[in-house]
């Protein structure tokens, strides 16, 4: 029996206008006298799920279905919790049933694209997109969807364009205009970027992501400063962090200094990522005797390197259905004595969690490029080259320095041997660069076509996903060809497996580091197939992950000081082929032998600044200082990437009958 239609009107009213609590009243009032009323379930289970309470949306949605298993709708909204939960399978299949029932059922179309694409094969997400598209060309949803999709195979400018009809269809569909600045960062348009991030910021000022993605694509504007990058991160700390300050609670952890600390690692990266490879070897290393090593995994992805990491931590928790004030809770329920943020502003982070402060020591590591600029994070992990004496006053967090390298390595074991110089017998030199193409505008396409002019004969190869759209080839392709560069000497690689990657090191001689924003994990990867890397270190901490890599390998003399140094060491490696090649030839063991690959080592040094960290906050509860207030950082012995960005792809899915 249907329920009035006054009162299920009501109640629709209220749930589209915003007013959820009300509608919830209504619906459960009339669930009091129509139990299996399937509308008054099934719209119940939809708000739950808007409000990520998805385990209730999932049973009220079934029980709707139990009433009548044929309304397309019905399994579209519980596909939706499905996927809240991170439950992408069942997800997948409720979308391919909802689209059984209704074959022209555009929302499930798109829905089933973003959930096969959450799974990681986005070239399967194409064809229910584009049919969502197709049924729906209005819909900005779809369009925005289809975007996301054609973006994570590489195909820049069709992904572009579908973020411009996104906005056409609705001006003010904010996660469009997010994506759109996005990909703008992608093609080195930042400061277009930036104005579609400032848009969606107007349009949806609680969406943390969309100042995320602004602070990341900071990262790569040429010229950028420390001071600059720490007053826009302020900005994220008065948005975001201090709203939250008055609900932080004193930490009753067990104040003893010398007992095992409980150390937690939260990250959506925690596979075949930078995060999985600068992790596991610390889980693998750790002292038992000192500490356990727990993770919280906010990702579906998952592979070998996960398995790996999974074996190596003393418990693994999956926050994925865990709202950020849920996944605080969890961690203060879970005692954690310091909990590591492996994400900072890159894609899926859950700095909100940080935010609310749910352990008593909080550091930042690995994950993102320098501050967050949150006043909950106490430290961020760093090395006497990323953050030289000096350069502290510029970070939110007290600089916790490594007295060697702020990451380890671990080299994959598919990596093919090293080959010998390619320059030997072919008579030229191949240089190339691996990394991302935001990092490639036009100053450096200008310092790099000067090294071409000084080597003659010489090659460049650039591989990334997407080198072969014609966004990006068709960009850098015009800005050699306006420095004097003809095509033919400047090839283009799309995306490959990273067996691929690697193998791909053994055609190119000299590897190029792009500026403001230095290769991370491309640089490791140089090395270790026995390409030396040239770089220009910059001030910010983006632009200083080539420095501490060659620092620590070193291999300092292709560290230039300036542009023009830049030209003359990339010249000077060319020059001189029989040192290059003995310099290939050992470098591989040079890399073993360093504090990059030493895994036991690095943890060891970690655990003492750790014990350090914790020791004093310890001291602070005997002096009776609040658990919210700052450290300062212990002493550590002196010495001297990848942004990403997050994509909004859709709103939940939700049914219908909601919207």
């Amino acid at each position: 029996m249907a329920a009035e239609a006054s009162t299920i009107d009501r109640a629709l009213d209220h749930h589209r206008a915003g007013r959820t609590e009300a509608a919830e009243r209504l619906y459960r009032e009339i669930l009091e006298d129509t139990p299996d009323d399937q509308d008054a379930l099934h719209l119940l289970g939809v708000a739950a799920c808007q409000a990520g309470r998805y385990e209730e949306a999932v049973r009220l949605i079934s029980r709707a279905l139990a009433v009548d298993f044929t309304q397309a709708t019905f399994y579209n909204s519980l596909g939706a919790a499905y996927q809240g939960l991170g439950r992408l399978l069942e997800a997948e299949g409720c979308f391919r049933r909802s689209i059984m029932f209704d074959a022209n059922y555009a929302e499930a179309h798109s829905n089933l694209g973003m959930a096969v694409l959450a799974q990681g094969l986005p070239d399967k997400a194409i064809e229910p997109l584009e049919r969502a598209v197709l049924l729906a060309p209005g819909s900005a949803a779809a369009h925005n969807g289809l975007g996301a999709v054609l973006r994570a195979v590489g195909r820049i400018a069709e992904a572009t364009a579908s973020y411009r009809r996104a906005i056409e269809a609705d001006g003010d569909h904010w996660e469009a205009h997010n994506n759109l600045g996005n990909i703008l960062k992608d093609q080195c348009r930042t400061d277009d970027a930036l104005a579609h991030y400032h848009r969606a910021g107007e349009l949806e000022p609680g969406a943390s992501i969309i100042q995320s993605n602004l602070l990341c694509a900071l990262q790569y504007r040429p010229g950028i400063t420390l001071d600059e990058l720490a007053r826009a991160h302020a900005v994220y700390e008065q948005e975001f962090g201090e709203p939250l300050r008055a609900a932080w609670r004193p930490h009753d952890n067990d104040p003893d200094a010398e007992r095992r600390l409980k150390i937690w690692f939260l990250s959506p990266d925690l596979h075949r990522h930078p995060v999985g490879y600068f992790l596991v070897q610390v889980l693998e290393n750790i002292d038992r005797q000192q500490a356990d090593a727990f993770c919280y995994s906010t990702s579906c992805t998952t592979d070998d390197l996960t398995e790996r990491l999974q074996a190596a931590a003393t418990w693994w928790r999956d926050g994925r259905s865990a709202n950020d004030e849920q996944l605080a809770g969890m961690i203060r329920d879970d005692r954690i004595d310091i909990l590591f943020d492996l994400a900072g502003h890159t894609g899926n982070n859950r700095l909100p969690v940080l935010a609310r402060k749910p352990a008593p020591i909080q550091v930042s590591w690995g994950g993102y490029a320098g501050t967050t600029g949150l006043e909950a994070i106490d430290y961020l992990l760093a090395d006497p080259y990323e953050v030289p004496l000096g350069a502290e006053r510029h970070y939110r967090e007290r600089v916790l320095r490594m007295p060697r390298a702020y990451v380890c390595y671990e080299p994959p074991d598919y990596a093919p041997a090293v080959a010998p110089l390619p320059a030997l017998g072919r008579g030229f030199v191949t240089f190339a660069s691996f990394n991302n193409p935001a990092k490639i505008g036009p100053e450096v396409a200008a310092v790099w076509s000067r090294i071409l002019t000084r080597v003659p004969g010489s090659l460049l190869i650039l591989k990334y996903k997407g080198m072969n759209d014609p966004a990006h080839a068709g960009r850098l392709s015009e800005v050699f060809a306006a420095n004097g560069i003809e095509p033919s000497r400047v090839s283009f690689l799309p995306r490959s497996s990273n067996a691929e990657v690697l193998e791909h090191y053994s055609g190119v001689d000299i590897a190029l580091d792009p500026f403001p924003y230095s290769g991370g994990l491309t640089t490791l990867e140089a090395l270790w197939m026995g390409v030396p890397v040239v770089t220009w270190p910059g001030e910010t901490f983006a632009g200083r992950h080539a420095l501490t890599h060659l620092t620590n390998v070193g291999l300092t003399d292709s560290i230039a000081r300036d542009p023009d140094d830049y030209v003359e060491v990339a010249a000077a490696l060319a020059g001189d082929l029989p040192g290059l090649a003995a310099m290939r030839d050992g470098l591989r063991s040079r890399m073993v032998a360093s504090p990059i690959c030493d895994g036991g080592q690095f943890t060891a040094d970690l655990l003492q600044l750790l014990r350090g960290a914790w020791k004093e906050w310890v001291q602070r509860q005997a002096n009776g200082t609040r658990t919210d207030e700052g450290a300062t950082c212990p002493e550590a012995a002196e010495g001297e990437e990848a942004g990403k960005t997050g994509v909004v792809t859709a709103r939940t899915p939700r049914g219908a009958a909601a919207t």
